[in-house]
């Protein structure tokens, strides 16, 4: 262990970069605990704060340069999904953080586990508030982390760093640790606060522990069930606890991952969020289950309706116990999702059931006619015959999100993905972190044009790091699903089109290949040649698919 007389001031650098050390310092130990953790992917975009945390990195920590933090945070959230493991984020004091606080608002929202370290000013001078002082950097981000925290001394910076590791990991959530800039040339300490090495956390739900919910499925006429975001490793239990019941099994509206194969004879569609669609398409059953998600996801309040009838039972089964507390229902399970349906399966009757008719999906769309332009119906219909079979599709296409519902159907387990909860840009971002945390995978992002813009950075990334991932891009120069949603309210938008937005340009000025099609076999031939060979490509390429109505 070093002593503060090992520290000495070589020059009288403000940011602390040109400090030499004899012995450990607390930026040595941080990488030790790094490592132990798998954090060796940091995602960032660099700034004066974080100099001395990130020059001469070691040659076993990789950097990964984001071009806007927004975009940064979205790569990182799509990388921790893929490996189901905390990725590790570096943010530049109050601008990057501010600029970062959308993407981090998703992340908690998809239940991404990332370590967020937030640089700050010298702790020497932070009472004068210098320039790049970041006040109350902990609480910018609002409710949004799962965890925040200053470490009291710099010596506790490492244990804070596991720390926010295991905070991440449990809660399934982006953890905030601000670390002022000084603190990394800091002597470390063997005393200083740690953390576990490693958490063992046993999933296991006992029969008796469902007894009351499968006593309320056992009771039931006409039972049905709304799957929202299960785990991938819940998909099995979640298909066999619906097939032991025989009922319905819908997809909760705005859904951010699948959690039943929608080619399964028991799935009965998406459930629409216009609260009265969402009240008449439950009202045939008198209990309702909720797997995964809590009862019910809504969005506009355009209806004072009840969302289920006042006869109707619901419960609900998650392992998340804030969704199981902001639901109004009879019965509440909080418990790991795929042992709990497990349980239930052991303990309930087989039943004759009450099966869905089969979803109806739209008919293929014929070619447009001469002069007629490309439709999103004609790329997702060319896209659905010709996605590979382990493909994982990113959907973030507001007004073309309920046509791809129905002509695209998900059969397998994390084969989809979409932003949590409304907060645009994880689309272009989160498929570039997905890709590189599945190297060997297909990855396929459905986007919106005016989507596209809230990441539009991210293409810097996916070129420069050599990340094969597809991007569809509808260009239709406006955002449709704001002026349907005008129109519904009885009139227009106050807000321009942007027709002369060059998406494909901006692409390629970033170093993304693109491609334009305007035509149904310039889509056609484009999609042959892209899809066959995306396991294995190293270069993004984006389509700019050219759409009217």
């Amino acid at each position: 262990m070093a002593d503060s007389t090992s520290v000495q001031n070589a020059a009288a650098q403000g940011n602390g970069a040109h400090r030499r050390v004899t012995g450990a310092t607390v930026r040595d130990a941080a990488f030790e605990v790094m490592r132990r953790h798998g954090l060796t992917t940091i995602f960032g975009n660099p700034g004066s704060t974080e100099i001395a945390f990130l020059t001469d990195l070691p040659s076993d920590i990789r950097f990964v340069l984001g071009l806007h933090e927004g975009s940064v945070v979205g790569m990182a959230t799509g990388y921790a999904l893929a490996r189901g493991e905390p990725a590790f984020v570096n943010l530049h004091t109050a601008a990057g953080l501010g600029n970062a606080v959308n993407a981090i608002a998703n992340a908690r929202d998809c239940r991404a586990p990332l370590v967020i370290l937030v640089g700050q000013q010298d702790r020497r001078q932070i009472a004068f508030e210098p320039f790049l002082t970041g006040r109350a950097l902990e609480r910018l981000a609002g409710e949004y982390p799962v965890w925040r925290h200053v470490p009291n001394r710099s010596q506790d910076v490492p244990g804070s760093i596991a720390r926010a590791y295991h905070e991440a990991k449990a809660a399934k959530g982006p953890a905030l640790l601000v670390v002022p800039m000084g603190d990394w040339l800091e002597p470390a300490d063997e005393l200083a606060a740690g953390a576990p090495a490693k958490v063992v956390r046993p999933h296991s739900v006992e029969t008796s522990q469902v007894a009351e919910l499968a006593d309320l499925l056992a009771g039931a006429q006409s039972p049905a069930l709304v799957v929202g975001a299960p785990d991938e490793q819940d998909w099995d239990a979640v298909i066999a606890l619906a097939e032991r019941l025989r009922c319905p099994v819908w997809q909760e509206p705005f859904t951010r991952r699948v959690g039943f194969p929608q080619d399964h004879p028991l799935f009965a569609g998406h459930l629409a969020w216009q609260r009265r669609l969402m009240h008449d398409a439950l009202a045939p059953y008198d209990v309702v289950l909720t797997v995964g998600t809590n009862a019910f996801r809504a969005y506009l309040f355009d209806e004072p309706v009840a969302l289920v009838e006042s006869e109707t039972r619901v419960a609900v089964l998650t392992a998340d116990q804030a969704e199981a507390h902001r639901s109004p229902c009879d019965l509440a399970v909080v418990a790991p999702v795929a042992a709990a349906c497990r349980a239930l399966v052991e303990q309930l009757p087989e039943r004759a059931g009450n099966p869905p008719e089969p979803v109806r999906r739209p008919a293929r769309l014929a070619p447009p006619a001469a002069g007629e332009p490309l439709r999103p119906g004609h790329v997702l219909d060319a896209l659905s015959e010709r996605l590979p079979d382990d493909a994982l599709l990113v959907e973030e296409c507001p007004s073309s999100q309920p046509e791809l519902y129905q002509r695209v159907p998900v059969r397998i387990p994390f084969g989809y993905l979409s932003t949590a909860n409304g907060c645009l840009g994880f689309g272009v971002a989160g498929s570039i972190g997905l890709r590189m945390g599945l190297p060997d995978r297909p990855v396929v992002a459905v986007l919106g044009d005016g989507s596209t813009m809230y990441a539009i950075q991210a293409l810097w990334s996916a070129a420069r790091y050599d990340v094969g991932v597809l991007l569809i891009v509808f260009a239709n120069g406006r955002y449709a699903v704001m002026d349907a949603l005008a129109g519904r309210h009885g009139g227009a938008g106050a807000w321009p089109g942007f027709e002369s937005v060059d998406i494909g340009g901006l692409a390629r000025s970033l170093g993304c290949p693109s491609v334009r099609v305007e035509t149904h076999d310039d889509l056609l031939r484009v999609l042959d040649e892209a899809l066959p060979g995306l396991a294995e490509r190293r270069a993004p390429l984006l389509v700019e698919c050219v759409v009217g109505e």
